[in-house]
């Protein structure tokens, strides 16, 4: 770990940045002078960004047909672009889910279990989720017990069946190469769709009993793609209330009616809408609708997006990179981290004069950097 004091950087603080000193020691920011010194004028300092949702990694993975053989390789891969793009905290979000392949049950088992025994050579705290197909009712017993052993902390839960056309006994696109991706049938996936949908019914139930057994373990919850009031507030009575990538203003509105967290993709936010049609992120963030922006499946587009939000005047500064540190630290609950406070962690990110990251810190040890910045530590070093 650095112990240093990094001097001439703007440093961005509650209210804006801030032209002072910022001390490191043994992790933590510190508000004692330190007799190394780092010189970063033209530089600034922010606190490092927090990615409370990304799948990015996947192709880290499976860069073709068929997991890695040394998963982990491609785990530290994957924390090598995170730290690239100014992330110190990153949620890892895996499917389990009746598309199978690379969302299989024996697939996230795998990533989780990497995770789980990799996270400790990695300087960047990444952290797993599950992101649990509801209508995998095969799978709920046991899961709570699984949840424990990869050490998931955090549990969303989707439902991705096209079931208006399954209710009509129609085939959903595309479901030809969905089956031969994961290794099944046309006919037999289709067959097990129909099936699933059949079900639907004994959801709610199973749903209830699995989410009372997580809340007991401590995990925290979450929805994903919810479009109606009673759909949030039927999972705000199971104490899920993280809702991911609302696709309404409808859901947006009743997760925050409610005390509920709301989760944007970046991706949204920096395109200026959603590729499925979906409600603008950026409108629900200035209509007070966000809490975190989350990368989805584009590491870059966080820093992207909240330098965009206060480029754009919609928002100063501070609020902007919030929402991608502050916001998701208090969603995820993690209390020590998030701002450039005295003994919170030293997680940071160093953007040179065109905004790109030229240093990432991760409680005090360095992930990224590149460029003149790396002189200057090594000549003050």
């Amino acid at each position: 770990m650095l112990n240093v004091e990094f001097t001439g950087a703007d440093v961005l603080g509650a209210a804006g940045f801030e032209d002072r000193p910022l001390s490191i020691t043994d992790g933590v920011i510190s508000d004692q002078n330190m007799p190394r010194r780092v010189d970063l004028a033209g530089f600034r300092i922010l606190p490092g960004i927090i990615d409370v949702h990304g799948d990015g990694f996947e192709r880290h993975l499976a860069p073709r047909r068929g997991a890695m053989k040394q998963m982990h390789e491609g785990l530290l891969a994957a924390e090598a672009e995170l730290a690239a793009n100014g992330i110190t905290t990153g949620v890892m979000a895996q499917f389990a889910s009746w598309e199978g392949g690379l969302r299989s049950m024996d697939f996230a088992d795998q990533v989780l279990c990497a995770i789980r025994d990799t996270r400790g050579a990695m300087v960047t705290d990444i952290r797993p989720q599950l992101r649990f197909e509801t209508h995998l009712l095969d799978d709920y017993d046991g899961l709570p017990e699984k949840i424990a052993d990869w050490g998931v902390e955090y549990v969303v839960f989707n439902d991705h069946l096209p079931h208006d056309r399954l209710a009509e006994g129609r085939k959903p696109p595309r479901v030809v190469g969905q089956a031969l991706k994961a290794g099944r049938n046309p006919e037999v996936h289709f067959a097990m769709m129909l099936e699933m949908h059949r079900r639907t019914n004994e959801v709610p139930a199973a749903l209830d009993a699995l989410c009372a057994r997580l809340q007991t373990q401590g995990v925290q919850m979450g929805s994903h793609d919810d479009s109606t009031q009673v759909g949030c507030a039927t999972w705000q009575a199971r104490g899920v209330h993280v809702a991911e990538f609302p696709e309404t203003l409808e859901a947006a509105e009743a997760t925050t009616s409610a005390q509920g967290r709301v989760v944007l993709g970046a991706p949204n936010v920096v395109r200026g809408g959603s590729h499925k049609g979906n409600v603008s992120a950026l409108d629900l963030i200035i209509m007070g609708h966000c809490d975190a922006i989350a990368s989805d499946y584009h590491y870059p587009s966080p820093r992207r997006a909240a330098l965009m939000l206060a480029k754009s005047g919609a928002m100063d500064f501070a609020q902007a990179w919030g929402l991608v540190s502050k916001g998701p630290a208090e969603v995820l609950g993690l209390k020590d981290r998030g701002q450039l406070k005295a003994g919170l962690r030293a997680d940071l990110v160093v953007l040179d004069a065109q905004d790109k990251v030229a240093a990432t810190l991760s409680q005090g040890r360095v992930s990224y950097m590149s460029g003149d910045i790396a002189y200057r530590f090594v000549n003050a070093l």
